[in-house]
């Protein structure tokens, strides 16, 4: 049974909010909140519950962290971090989530909002007919068993290498677009079969394919936002989405089997059994984390398949080819992962899985996790909002450290979709929203309710936390013209 009642905090700063490890007997270390005073008088109290049994688990280390989009989720709050040792710690499911690598993709572009705004209605409408969006929606590709298993190795790489995309996009993507530790044999039956036909797909709830444009006053950091590409007026694509029903049987999977094992087999005990462990260096352990890469190698090479054709939809409508409208990857980045990284420790340097569950990394300068192309600078962070607010790009920073690196991944959901979907009625919120000057195409009304504006935190307070609290540095917000929702 979940506890209800909020606990004390102890005041580490504006931003940073303590839960002594005495809050709960079993608490192997004490919990960090980063968030606004006002953000943290709104989160669900059950964030607090899951968060506090993140602690713990064995082998955590430091703190058990929340974001401060952080809400209630699976096992960890959506926005928990927690980064365990290696060599004596667990690997959690729970702690990266069902759409393993959901991620955020930006694209620039040098069209204006003036050479969009005419053709705005067709571009989106075009965007529709060739990217799927929806529940059940079949992909761009059509592969066999054998050529899936090979894209799950390889990831974005196997995509280029058949013509879906350009080779410069690899050094704009985490990881270079694989995760070198998959391995297909780890990879059920039933989940190739749920992956074949989802390669090139949004998928529903809150993934998108938008249109924005940047505005001046919205360009926080010039000097950074022109080094990477930005300017006043642009347009660029910004889109979300994941492993779909391929990481989702994964995950399930998995979870079953680190359930069966978890007490019998290594005497672990846990408060919620959605926080299903294994040790890491266990055969079950080893086994997920094989498997969660060829997941993260899909949520690459589905987003990279879209990417090709955003660029073709582009050229269709405006008459030109992508190199010549500069279409180039800003960069792309995932929010449900755990990544096996060195990290400093009480002055050690120690090997840790960090979880990493509706969260963003955010590696500062010099790190070797940032491609070369951003490493002067720090990796690249985006921060999506709602399809009414925008959405932001930030830059990793040397004070990540404090949280493993990581820093909020998006607006956080303030009520559930239920409860939107009673709120909200699609039809108004489209017309509304149409008025606003942002031309939206969804695959169902409710689907749209779901995703009000209202549903979800204010994107510009979260993000002015993760700049306050060091996480993450502003470099310019993006404004919606136009969306895709699935």
């Amino acid at each position: 049974m979940m506890e209800t009642k909020k606990p004390e905090f102890n005041k580490v700063s504006d931003y940073i909010w303590e839960i002594s490890k005495d809050y709960r007997e079993d608490m192997r270390v004490p919990v960090r909140v980063y968030s606004s005073r006002a953000l943290l008088d709104e989160m669900d109290l059950q964030v607090y519950d899951q968060i506090s049994n993140v602690a713990t688990l064995p082998g955590i280390q430091k703190y058990a962290y929340c974001m401060p989009d952080g809400h209630s989720g699976y096992g960890f709050p959506i926005g928990g971090v927690a980064a365990m040792d290696s060599e004596d710690g667990v690997i959690s499911p729970g702690g990266i989530g069902f759409d393993i690598n959901c991620g955020m993709r930006l694209i620039r572009t040098n069209l204006t909002i003036d050479d969009v705004q005419p053709k705005l209605r067709e571009l989106i409408d075009v965007l529709y007919d060739r990217v799927p969006a929806g529940v059940g929606k079949g992909g761009i590709l059509k592969l066999n068993k054998q050529e899936f298993k090979e894209l799950v190795d390889e990831g974005a790489r196997w995509c280029i290498d058949k013509g879906y995309g350009w080779g410069e996009d690899l050094e704009r993507i985490e990881l270079n677009g694989r995760a070198q530790y998959a391995d297909s044999s780890k990879i059920s039956e039933k989940a190739i079969k749920r992956g074949l036909d989802q390669v090139g797909t949004l998928g529903s709830g809150n993934h998108y394919l938008e249109i924005q444009h940047v505005l001046e006053e919205n360009v926080v950091d010039s000097g950074l936002a022109k080094k990477w590409g930005l300017f006043p007026g642009q347009i660029v694509v910004m889109f979300h989405c994941g492993s779909r029903g391929f990481g989702h049987q994964v995950a399930t999977e998995y979870l079953k089997l680190f359930l069966d094992v978890m007490k019998s087999k290594y005497g672990i005990k846990i408060r919620d059994r959605e926080l299903a462990s294994a040790p890491f260096n266990s055969p079950e352990g080893q086994d997920y984390f094989k498997a969660m890469g060829c997941a993260v190698n899909m949520g690459f090479a589905n987003r990279q398949t879209i990417l090709h054709r955003i660029r073709n939809s582009f050229e269709k409508v405006f008459g030109q080819s992508a190199e010549d409208m500069e279409m180039h990857q800003v960069y792309d980045i995932s929010h449900n992962r755990a990544s096996l990284e060195e990290h400093e420790v009480d002055g050690e340097k120690k090997k840790l899985i960090v979880h990493r569950k509706g969260a963003t990394a955010s590696f500062g300068p010099g790190r070797k996790e940032v491609p070369e192309l951003y490493r002067d600078d720090g990796q690249p962070v985006i921060i999506g909002g709602s399809m009414e607010t925008g959405s932001w790009l930030l830059a990793g920073t040397e004070d990540a450290k404090q949280t493993w690196y990581t820093t909020a991944h998006g607006s956080g959901r303030t009520m559930s979709r239920t409860q939107a979907k009673k709120k909200y009625r699609g039809e108004k919120l489209q017309k509304r929203l149409e008025e606003q000057g942002i031309y939206i195409k969804a695959t169902s009304y409710a689907g749209l309710a779901e995703e009000a504006g209202g549903a979800y935190k204010p994107i510009d307070e979260v993000v002015e936390t993760t700049h306050q609290a060091g996480l993450s540095k502003k470099v310019a917000k993006m404004k919606p013209i136009g969306n895709i929702k699935g």
